[in-house]
């Protein structure tokens, strides 16, 4: 018989979090505690309802703080907090409130919420949203991903003064190969007042080796700093069993914040990120009966996809592949398309082939590109300037796409995280979308298999006829002559 996983209680009993965005929006007056400065920003930015995740995350996170962020709920350490919900559902902004709101009162500048994502276009977006709510409330916000030279990240990051350094950041949103160099190199840059780590697309970071980088970050953030006589009462030691000594001296605690789309079950994972009683916020289907009772889906569907998602894959052979991308740009005349491959190498020749070929505006995004032109050419996506954007998957994860209406695999995804990370570009925030994946005969059955154990029942086949695509033939062929030219 095959074991069962015991899984920790907290991921084994989660706090379930309504799926169906929609029909469960919250108005922003209805989730408790939230500053009426906040509140009148969320409103100028034209959000007058939560998304279910942000209406249960925010006060979850403002209660661990009730007391001011010297300290836990009466006196304890806060829990630490896991978010996994589908790409779109609002998670960015249920961070961004809660701290915000947390750090309004601080007097002196300090380091006090960190937030590590893994790519340089995600810390941009997360910032960005930062600025947006800490505008007019003098708190700062510091945003380090290499896209500066490192003396000028020095210089927003610390101030020398004659009493010492001093932080010139509250907030700071970095990539971690950067802001590794930032705590080992640049003198000042202290993590001792650290009160939040977030953690966006937390998977991906367990997984990418970046362990090290949390490693760090919590070394930093206890760290005994030598030269403050005066700090000695406020010192934070590595949090240990609680004795009557432990409890007799305040400490800022260190409160850690997940979020991602694909958060891994695998317990011993999750026991490298040292998280102390952690509570789990997960989106799980939950359908309703027509006699109003509830059923809960096979909560062993281990990734919940957007809701407005519909799923197809197309029976292939490798010759043909271009040729289907072409027909459904010219043919179906699908627009707004994000096309993913495995590779930077596979991205650039289908761009150029598309190019060569003709009757369709198309970019390509990779990094191949400088960032200034990567960000033009979402720009111009966005606006629909570009129909069809050819793309791998550096930018599958977390980065916000306006308006995309179709995902098409053209290189079939590897691993289930790729798929849900990619097709959950489109269908975002309650909108409908379509997720295409071209798959060659020889990988249709591992394929399908990959999604059925993934708890994915509902992709439907789409065969594609031969003769449909034979118009296409002649031009095309013209085209692979033109990019024999081009290559050479």
């Amino acid at each position: 018989p095959q074991v069962q996983p015991f899984l920790p209680q907290w991921l084994a009993q989660p706090k379930r979090v309504q799926k169906r965005i929609k029909d469960n929006l919250c108005p922003i007056r209805d989730v408790p505690g939230i500053h009426p400065r906040l509140l009148k920003k969320l409103q100028m930015n034209g959000i007058e309802s939560f998304f279910p995740v942000q209406a249960e995350v925010i006060p979850a996170i403002l209660q661990s703080a009730s007391n001011g962020y010297l300290m836990g709920r009466g006196g304890y350490r806060p829990k630490d907090i896991c978010v996994s919900a589908p790409t779109g559902s609002g998670k960015t902004l249920s961070f961004v409130i809660p701290i915000v709101q947390v750090l309004l009162d601080r007097v002196v500048c300090h380091v006090r919420a960190l937030v590590v994502l893994p790519t340089k276009e995600l810390a941009q977006q997360v910032s960005k949203v930062f600025n947006v709510y800490t505008d007019g409330t003098g708190l700062k916000v510091v945003l380090i991903t290499g896209q500066k030279s490192f003396a000028k990240e020095q210089e927003m990051l610390v101030q020398k003064k004659v009493t010492g350094y001093c932080s010139l950041a509250d907030i700071v949103v970095a990539t971690p190969g950067r802001l590794t160099d930032h705590i080992n190199q640049t003198p000042g840059f202290s993590l001792t007042q650290l009160r939040f780590l977030i953690v966006d697309e937390a998977d991906r970071m367990i997984d990418d080796m970046h362990q090290n980088c949390l490693n760090q970050i919590v070394k930093a953030a206890f760290q005994v700093e030598s030269h403050s006589g005066s700090n000695m009462l406020f010192q934070r030691t590595k949090p240990g069993p609680i004795t009557a000594a432990s409890s007799c001296s305040p400490q800022i605690p260190l409160q850690k914040l997940l979020f991602s789309a694909t958060l891994t079950q695998d317990p011993e994972k999750l026991q490298q990120l040292d998280l102390f009683q952690p509570r789990l916020f997960t989106s799980v289907y939950s359908e309703k009966n027509r006699d109003g009772t509830e059923t809960e889906q096979d909560t062993n569907n281990k990734y919940t996809l957007p809701e407005g998602l519909s799923q197809c894959y197309v029976p292939c052979d490798l010759n043909s592949k271009p040729l289907l991308l072409l027909y459904f740009m010219l043919k179906m005349k699908f627009t707004r398309v994000l096309c993913f491959t495995n590779s930077r190498e596979a991205s650039h020749r289908l761009f150029l082939l598309v190019q060569a070929f003709g009757g369709v505006t198309v970019a390509e995004f990779s990094s191949r590109l400088p960032p200034n032109e990567r960000q033009r050419t979402m720009k111009e996506f966005e606006q629909g300037k570009i129909q069809l954007l050819i793309s791998t998957d550096a930018t599958a994860r977390g980065i916000d796409v306006k308006g995309v209406n179709y995902v098409i695999n053209y290189d079939a995804p590897q691993f289930i995280r790729t798929y849900i990370h990619r097709v959950g570009r489109t269908a975002r925030a309650g909108e409908a979308g379509v997720a295409f994946s071209l798959v060659l005969r020889i990988q249709e059955r591992r394929f399908l298999r990959m999604l059925r154990d993934a708890g994915i029942q509902d992709i439907k086949k789409h065969p594609v006829k031969g003769n449909s695509l034979k118009p296409l033939v002649q031009q095309y062929e013209g085209a692979l002559c033109k990019l024999e030219k081009t290559v050479k």
